[in-house]
């Protein structure tokens, strides 16, 4: 019979490249083993055609019919070594692949089978294919007798951590003693060896012995786990990564745990949007594992303007620089795309363009990205014209009706500086204002903000002095002017201040605020503190001091929502009659006329609303208001709540219907008093 010649097998390497995403480690080694299915195929093919040789060979055929299995006598009379092996290793050689040449991991996977004789030298001999066409399935289900299953280690010893030869062993799920075994068997629990993590090769040696096959699994195990060196990351937090490998510290790599710890890593980068992932692995000689972190930091930011109608690249009118400085992402950053989202809500709130994007791009640098925001400007200003309805006027369907001309610009000099002049007139009411707004003064990089602003006016004194005994009107006439400062003072909170001067009552205001929203939502929660100081500058101007506060809260409950609001407010000093506060209205408690309530130097307003849909833009809504002047009408000078029998106090209640508009909310309410009256309320917007 001639020499069963040694017969090896062997894949070539492999190298995992650097990807947008990070394979598991597991799938690689899976994918490798995979590869040698072709390599079974061959050797069953040859041992097939040697069987074949054997049975037509007159002085082998008597002895391979006694037996009854041709490969297995084949096996028994020529010691076959079965091996196939997984590895990790890292690359010496260049490559020209940029995209791979940074990854230090190799991975290589060989089964060989070759026969085994102590006297003679082994040669290797040629193979023959299966033919085109051929079948080769059939091959895997020849069996083999299978005595005894052993794990040893690579020198065929056995290994000194029973804890791993037990990991190995119930990885195991045909390969049992005096079992059966197809070659396809063997290999798919070399897989599952493999598999549990523990080990980085596994060779399967098939030794004929007296008693029968031996089936040896020879693996080495991985390293026991001694530290950790990352390299690229600059924003992961380092207690996340001695969290996550904390538990590992003197054991055995798992490389099943390991792929779970560089999911974790790529998750906390997934869940901030941050662009970052682990790009490659390596496992050090003494236990030390190397993390690759690739973090894309932002090489450079540019903003492109685009056509409305034809989409295409074009000349804006808009600053760049303007846009720009709004940005919170800069230069250097990892690239976060949540912070890319609010950014686009940022610009998107200067009120200057219809759309706004961003558009990551690769950059020179590999590891860095190149931002490119799309923009669309909106017309930036124009003239308009409207209507709307004085809270003053309390008498007449008509009488409160005001017409309104405005011109607006909201691109001032391409920096988002905006200019408004106004001219409502109605039969009392007349306002001409200037209104002139720098967003963000230039130079400044706490965001501040300037308002210049400069009315004459003419409004109803009705709201605290009644009409006249003749029926006649009182209206008040102001010239004011000021300018006031606003900038953000902490998230979701700002702050303004600022000084107006006012003719006809001689007095000069500081005026401070602070407001806390939590959204821009209506419904949302919100606080707002305002204090207004009269600065006596000569001795005949008014001297006072006016504090105001107001909060609000909403709560959603399925379908309904829930709206608290309470206000308040003191004034002290000498100050005009009508710098009082009002009680009664639309905007204050519904069922009374506009300041029938009460006037006084303090007050105190509770409201409570809940709001459901109906159809559409459409929603109901119930209500409750009270309202107190808290005992103080008669200290206001002239006691104009007194003269007028105002009681001072109050409640209503009743229903109504909303409906969204572009001018805000159209809300039209029927509301019953404590005092038996019933009366329509219509107002435009949010209630103050």
């Amino acid at each position: 019979m001639p020499q069963n010649d040694g017969v090896c097998f062997t894949s070539s390497s492999l190298k995992i490249p650097r990807l947008p995403s990070y394979p598991s480690l597991s799938d690689n080694l899976a994918s490798q083993l995979a590869r040698t299915r072709h390599s079974v195929f061959q050797f069953i093919n040859s041992v097939r055609n040697r069987s074949h040789h054997v049975k037509n060979s007159p002085t082998r055929s008597t002895e391979s019919a006694q037996s009854g299995f041709g490969i297995f006598s084949l096996i028994r009379n020529s010691p076959l070594l079965c091996s196939a092996s997984l590895s990790l290793t890292r690359s010496t050689e260049p490559t020209q692949n940029h995209n791979i040449g940074k990854s230090p991991l190799l991975c290589a996977a060989s089964l060989s089978l070759s026969q085994q004789d102590s006297t003679e030298s082994t040669t290797q001999s040629g193979l023959e294919l299966p033919q085109k066409g051929q079948s080769s399935g059939r091959y895997d289900e020849e069996r083999v007798l299978i005595s005894e299953v052993l794990v040893r280690n690579k020198d065929g010893e056995e290994l000194e951590r029973k804890d791993l030869e037990s990991e190995a062993l119930t990885a195991l799920r045909a390969c049992r003693a005096n079992s059966a075994l197809t070659v396809r068997e063997v290999q798919e629990d070399v897989h599952r060896i493999i598999d549990s993590g523990y080990f980085s090769s596994c060779m399967p040696v098939a030794v004929d012995t007296r008693d029968g096959i031996r089936l040896v699994f020879q693996v080495e195990p991985n390293q026991e786990f001694q530290g950790l060196v990352c390299e690229g990351a600059n924003v992961l937090p380092s207690k996340f990564l001695e969290d996550a490998f904390r538990n590992g510290y003197g054991k055995v790599i798992n490389l099943k745990r390991l792929d779970e710890v560089i999911n974790s890593i790529n998750g906390w980068y997934l869940e901030r949007g941050l662009f970052g992932l682990v790009s490659g692995i390596e496992i050090l000689s003494g236990g030390m594992i190397r993390l690759q972190v690739g973090e894309a930091e932002v090489n450079n930011i540019s903003i492109r303007f685009l056509d409305r109608k034809t989409g295409e690249p074009t000349k804006g009118k808009t600053k760049p620089e303007t846009i720009l400085r709004q940005l919170t992402t800069k230069k250097g950053q990892v690239y976060s795309m949540l912070q890319g989202k609010r950014d686009v809500d940022t610009v998107s709130t200067m009120g200057l363009m219809e759309d706004v994007s961003i558009i990551p791009q690769p950059a020179a640098d590999p590891d860095k990205v190149d931002l490119i925001m799309n923009v669309v400007e909106r017309p930036s200003g124009g003239f308009s014209a409207g209507g709307g309805i004085s809270s003053g006027i309390t008498s007449g369907p008509l009488s409160g009706l005001i017409g309104s001309f405005a011109y607006s610009h909201r691109n001032f000099f391409g920096r988002n500086q905006k200019l408004n002049i106004s001219l409502e007139r109605g039969q009392i009411d007349s306002i001409f204002r200037i209104n002139y707004t720098d967003p963000w003064i230039e130079g400044d990089d706490k965001r501040t903000s300037r308002t210049i602003i400069v009315q004459n006016s003419r409004t109803p004194g009705t709201l605290v002095h009644g009409n006249q005994h003749d029926n006649s009107s009182l209206s008040i006439a102001r010239v004011t002017a000021g300018v006031e400062f606003s900038r953000p003072l902490r998230p979701k909170w700002s702050g303004t201040a600022g000084l107006i001067f006012q003719a006809y009552d001689d007095m000069l205001l500081a005026k401070l605020e602070t407001v806390y929203t939590g959204s821009g939502d209506q419904g949302s929660s919100m606080f707002a503190f305002n204090m207004e100081q009269g600065l006596p500058i000569l001795p005949e101007w008014l001297f006072f001091n006016r504090v105001n506060a107001r909060a609000r809260k909403g709560v959603e409950i399925g379908p309904a929502r829930f709206l608290l609001s309470l206000s308040g407010g003191h004034v002290v000093g000498n100050f005009s009659p009508h710098e009082a506060f009002v009680i009664g209205g639309t905007n204050s408690v519904r069922g009374y006329e506009e300041g029938a309530v009460g006037t006084g130097r303090s007050y105190v307003v509770g409201s409570s609303e809940v709001s459901f849909p109906m159809l559409g833009p459409v929603e109901g809504v119930l209500f409750a208001d009270y309202g107190h002047d808290l005992w103080s009408g008669p200290t206001v000078p002239g006691d104009p709540a007194g003269a007028r029998y105002k009681p001072g106090s109050g409640y209503g209640y009743g229903f109504g219907i909303r409906v969204d508009s572009p001018l805000g909310p159209l809300r039209l309410e029927y509301a019953f008093n404590d005092r038996q009256a019933k009366r329509f309320h219509f107002g435009v917007g949010h209630r103050n």
